[in-house]
């Protein structure tokens, strides 16, 4: 996700918290972005943990 995105949406929340709050295209808005950056870090998560290989070590015996 591009960075100007991520601004925008912390600009969103900052606004949301004032006295004026959020128009209702605002809103909108601050919902597509938040929807759009959980998709980016599911796929980020998704394409990481599909890279992880197990290395399993032979089990030592412990032979007399």
């Amino acid at each position: 996700m591009e960075q100007k995105k991520i601004d925008r949406i912390n600009e969103l929340a900052r606004k949301s918290r004032t006295p004026e709050g959020l128009t209702p295209e605002e809103k909108e808005e601050q919902t597509a972005l938040r929807n759009e950056f959980r998709a980016a870090i599911k796929s980020n998560l998704t394409a990481q943990l599909e890279n992880i290989e197990f290395v399993d070590e032979p089990a030592k015996e412990n032979k007399k």
